[in-house]
């Protein structure tokens, strides 16, 4: 949620760096609501004034042994009327909860503006795209001619956007998540957790995801308001909801896999074939809670650690700095990792890395102790995928495939599968 001080204080440019976004903001709903606020609260102020007043007034009154009957009808009057404000304020404050709850975050100064996804900036590729001496497959084929990646089963058991995975494919994607798990543990000093694939309203609402986007959650249903997690992200950043955190305690560095379960609304039809976009899919999620002023510091670090896991599969990728027009509701600026696919002939995301800066925070109202400033103030939070484990297959399949079909197994991984080079069913 966006700081209420720094609507109120410079709006105009706000609404201007939303607007990089496309996002428009209903300015006049939020100044009459403003309005209706400030007054409200400034007759507020003046009744518990003036009730105090005469509080006082019936305390000099006793003490004189006079009657003070009149004056504490005056005060009751008074408490009656304040209650009726505090009521009113609430209904605002409701209503303006409402509003905000819908705007998107601010970008930061240097996203690129854009209006689309075709106006994001390259900063860099590593590795040279994978170049075969036969006709390169993709994931599809290679899965399907092994017998070890069975869609049809999938969609006789649940529905379409589901994969049934078998034999080497299966042990490979658990050692990718096995790997990727070890490094940020062992290497970049993550803290691994294991949580809750189901979570509550006030989760989802802490991280952006309710209520605006509702519709792309999968609801369990029944009378408990429980929906599948998107991510871990969630479940992660959630973990300093309500709180206040010291200043000693930062950086917090989390890391989780589980399944993550989307209903894909957006996508219109597009990449329906094959592991590129499905309802379920795992992830080794990355989460970072931060000081303020480091925020951006650690966006690097993290997307860095991301990467890492590429680097060391040896898969070609590149990186993106994300435009206004297409950076993510919570996020002010995110950094996505496209891993080259030889199947498709393209680069696709494989992670997606993002500051949220106060954003977040404010809606959890996780916040740390300033002990120069002696107030509590938001924390900063980040996530990024480290990375997405169907896709990492993905990429690894299509870029080690083989001129038999088989796939060859990247040395990273090997320790995690017994020591096997090649799987081929």
């Amino acid at each position: 949620m966006l700081d209420r001080d720094l609507l109120r204080r410079d709006l105009d440019s706000v609404l201007a760096r939303l607007q990089t976004r496309g996002f428009v903001f209903d300015k006049a709903r939020y100044l009459e609501l403003e309005q209706e606020r400030k007054s409200v609260q400034s007759e507020t102020e003046r009744l518990q004034g003036e009730r105090n007043r005469l509080s006082k007034q019936i305390g000099q009154l006793k003490q004189k042994g006079e009657d003070a009957s009149e004056v504490m009808q005056a005060v009751a009057e008074f408490g009656g009327q304040l209650k009726e404000n505090e009521s009113q304020l609430g209904y605002i404050q409701t209503n303006l909860d409402e509003l905000l709850s819908g705007v998107p975050n601010m970008p930061h100064e240097s996203t690129p503006q854009g209006a689309s996804e075709d106006d994001n900036v390259e900063e860099q590729k590593w590795g040279d795209v994978t170049q075969f001496d036969f006709e390169a497959k993709d994931h599809v084929d290679l899965g399907s001619a092994m017998g070890t990646m069975d869609f049809d089963m999938a969609a006789k058991l649940t529905g379409a956007r589901f994969v049934v995975m078998s034999g080497g494919l299966a042990r490979m994607h658990r050692a990718l998540t096995q790997f990727m798990l070890d490094l940020h543990t062992r290497e970049h000093g993550y803290t691994e957790a294991y949580v809750p694939y189901i979570v509550n309203t006030d989760t989802l609402f802490g991280t952006g995801q309710l209520p605006k986007f509702e519709e792309d959650q999968f609801d369990v249903g029944g009378e408990l308001p429980y929906y599948l997690i998107p991510t871990a992200e969630v479940p992660l950043t959630n973990f300093v909801r309500d709180r206040i955190v010291d200043a000693t305690d930062l950086p917090i560095k989390l890391t989780a896999h589980t399944p993550c379960f989307r209903r894909e609304a957006g996508s219109h039809g597009k990449d329906t074939r094959g592991m590129i976009r499905q309802h379920q899919f795992d992830k080794v999620e990355l989460v970072q809670i931060v000081h303020p002023e480091k925020s951006y510091d650690a966006l690097d670090e993290l997307t860095s650690h991301a990467e890492e896991v590429l680097r060391r599969l040896n898969l070609p990728y590149r990186v993106l700095n994300l435009c206004t027009g297409d950076i993510g509701f919570g996020a002010a600026k995110t950094y996505d990792l496209e891993v080259w696919l030889p199947g498709q002939q393209k680069y696709r995301e494989i992670s997606s890395c993002s500051n949220c800066e106060g954003f977040q925070a404010r809606r959890m109202q996780a916040r740390w102790r300033n002990p120069d400033s002696g107030h509590n103030e938001p924390v900063h939070t980040l996530n990024g995928s480290g990375v997405a484990v169907g896709r990492a297959l993905v990429a690894v399949m299509e870029n080690y495939q083989q001129a038999d079909g088989s796939i060859a197994v990247p040395d990273v991984l090997r320790i995690y599968m017994g020591g096997t080079a090649v799987i081929s069913g």
